[in-house]
């Protein structure tokens, strides 16, 4: 375990907050710690309130604040006097505690404080650390976990059993914690939840940390069990439409849309060869927080149905256990191990899809190495279940919030880079849909979000369009929406002076590049949750051509009728085709400044007239066309496939 504290870097101890900030991040920077908004800190200090007088505070962090990015910001101010009052209560539901914490606070604007926080006002110590450390829950997560601690850590710890997190836990550390500490106390370890450190400011919590989780370390680098055979180190060809279709069975057992995404490494397909795997891998989480993003189990295999019949067994079970009026979840699964697919996880975004995974890859990291020293053990359903169903989460549930148009889908858009191409990708991107962006410019790879994959890509080049879509499936599951925007204008030439390499180039981008994606796309589409969805960015030259553009024209005449007869031979398979005109688009680029004086100049126009000179004199922008586009891949549309939209701002010859 590296110690990354820097006396270069690290605040002076006058300033134990911006202190405890640098040590926060320290921690937040190792996965192997902390996994999305996972552990949390906290410093004591004492403060001038407005009235002048000195109150004693908590600056613990904020739920669901990242370790790994937060600032000062990030932790909320409590008043400790009304907390460790809080503490001599014998019962406080959850939702009871979370509202005096809130009234507990010195600015009411700040973030909800952590769940945690009446442990960290309970421990007598300026700094308190808290994480989950692999290594330690590879300990603890043992048939004999307390004895394991105890052999690596003496009593430098004080070892606390599992209870649920909150009050309750809180409680049990107020009786337990005075009566193991002594001098010599530097942690405090959670069965199958965590560790905690203190000290007397955070650089010494920080250097306790370290040095305990390395401790485990050492103890699990003197496994007993021999080494178990390595899977092939190659990567295993997926066939993109199978894991289409398990995406699609996962979103109908959802209910809703899904993103489905395959991870795969040496260690993740040495697991899955595991002869044991279907028995290890469904103890349940590492620590049961996780549960949230993960699921209890794993689906082992690709049963889905069986799966979603086997979760609802499992809330039944334990639905008297709840708290709260019960909202169940959907019995979908979150993690899906395939020894030939992979390691998949699934959710409702793309980050939701990321964090399960993050959070089963070290899952896969702890179970290995606590079957390597004795045998991997999870806590019981009944106690995953109260997590999963907490009244904390429960309120989450009930708050909702408006779920954007097309989270959980995927839109593959070609000409991604600029123009049309571009704000069709954000249009789509800002309505929730996870984006697979397509253009032969570079700048199109450059990072956007997890919900956003740019590939550069010639649409010619059929070998690289088909590597991309496997691509694009691996990362988001399958195909919903295709936009297809990438297209050329060749110079303008008269056809008694016929360019035949421009018109084959001009035919190939703009005609022959989507027949060919219709074609491959065509499966994914036929397996979207909500049917697919294909939008033709054509042209008003398809129907009004002018002179000296016979290939661009003619390209775009053709690519219509491509998409006519998609949407003839594709309706029975609940996809919809449409196609819009665009005309006189002049922030693309297409036109330049100097393109652009030179048309207005020949009409006799300013350039402001000339961007005007439709019949509404509106200005016709990229986001206008990709806001259109965007609806016709929604409901409002949902009737509508074969149609003809000009965006145009009305054009005589047109109409």
């Amino acid at each position: 375990m590296l110690n990354r504290w820097s006396a270069a870097d690290a605040p002076d101890r006058s300033d134990p907050v911006a202190q405890l900030v640098y040590a926060s991040q320290l921690l937040g920077a190792d996965t192997g710690l902390v996994l999305h908004g996972g552990g949390n800190t906290s410093v004591k200090t004492t403060v001038t309130d407005l009235t002048g007088e000195p109150v004693e505070v908590l600056h613990v962090k904020g739920s669901g604040s990242d370790l790994a990015t937060m600032d000062a910001s990030g932790f909320t101010a409590l008043r400790l006097a009304r907390l460790r009052a809080l503490l001599r209560l014998e019962r406080l539901r959850d939702t009871e505690m979370m509202n005096e914490l809130r009234c507990a606070r010195l600015d009411a604007t700040a973030p909800d404080p952590s769940v945690e926080s009446l442990l960290h006002a309970l421990l007598p110590h300026p700094a308190v650390l808290h994480s989950h450390a692999d290594a330690v829950l590879a300990l603890t997560n043992q048939p004999e976990g307390r004895r394991l601690v105890e052999e690596v850590y003496g009593d430098s710890v004080v070892v606390v059993p599992y209870v649920m997190p909150g009050f309750d836990l809180a409680r049990l550390c107020a009786e337990l914690f005075p009566a193991q500490v002594h001098p010599g106390t530097v942690g405090m370890v959670l069965l199958n939840h965590g560790l905690f450190t203190f000290g007397a400011d955070a650089e010494e919590a920080y250097h306790r940390h370290i040095e305990l989780v390395g401790r485990a370390e050492e103890r699990l680098a003197r496994r007993t069990a021999p080494p178990r055979a390595v899977a092939s180190a190659g990567s295993p060809p997926v066939d993109r439409v199978r894991l289409a279709r398990l995406r699609r069975e996962i979103s109908t057992v959802a209910g809703t849309p899904m993103v489905l995404s395959r991870y795969d490494d040496p260690t993740v397909r040495a697991f899955l060869a595991r002869p044991d795997l279907a028995r290890v891998a469904t103890r349940g989480p590492v620590t049961p927080d996780h549960v949230v993003r993960t699921k209890r189990v794993p689906l082992v295999g690709a049963d889905v149905a069986g799966y979603a019949e086997e979760y609802r067994r499992y809330v039944d079970e334990h639905r008297e256990r709840a708290r709260a009026a019960l909202t169940v979840l959907d019995p979908a699964p979150r993690v899906v191990l395939d020894p030939e697919l992979g390691l998949l996880t699934a959710g409702r975004r793309a980050v939701d899809a990321r964090m399960a995974q993050d959070i089963y890859r070290h899952t896969v990291d702890v179970i290995s190495a606590a079957e390597a020293i004795g045998g991997y053990q999870a806590l019981p359903a009944g106690d995953i279940f109260d997590v999963e169903y907490w009244e904390l989460e429960q309120a989450k549930l009930r708050r909702g919030g408006p779920v954007p148009e097309f989270a959980g889908e995927v839109a593959v858009v070609t000409g991604a880079a600029s123009g049309i191409g571009r704000a069709c990708a954000e249009a789509l991107q800002a309505r929730g849909a996870c984006v697979v962006a397509l253009d032969r410019d570079p700048s199109v790879t450059e990072p956007a979000g997890v919900a956003r994959l740019g590939i550069q890509v010639d649409v010619t080049d059929r070998a690289a369009v088909d590597a991309a879509l496997d691509t694009a499936v691996e990362r988001f599951g399958g195909v919903d929406i295709v936009v297809a925007a990438a297209g050329i204008f060749p110079a303008s030439q008269e056809i008694a002076g016929l360019d035949l390499q421009a018109w084959q180039r001009t035919m190939a981008v703009n005609t022959e590049s989507v027949a060919y994606l219709f074609s491959r796309t065509h499966p994914l589409l036929a397996l979207a949750p909500r049917g697919g969805r294909v939008v033709v960015v054509a042209s008003r030259n398809a129907v009004a051509p002018g002179p000296g553009a016979v290939s661009y024209s003619a390209s775009k005449a053709a690519v219509v009728q491509v998409a006519r007869v998609a949407a003839l031979e594709w309706a029975s398979d609940g996809i919809r085709v449409n196609v819009v005109h665009p005309d006189a688009v002049f922030d693309t680029g297409l036109w330049t400044p100097e393109v652009l004086a030179a048309r207005a100049a020949h009409y006799g126009l300013t350039v402001e007239q000339y961007k005007r000179r439709n019949l509404l004199g509106t200005e016709i922008t990229s986001a206008r066309v990709a806001d259109l586009t965007a609806a016709l891949c929604g409901e409002t549309f949902a009737a509508t496939t074969g149609a003809q939209i000009p965006v145009d701002g009305g054009n005589e010859r047109v109409i």
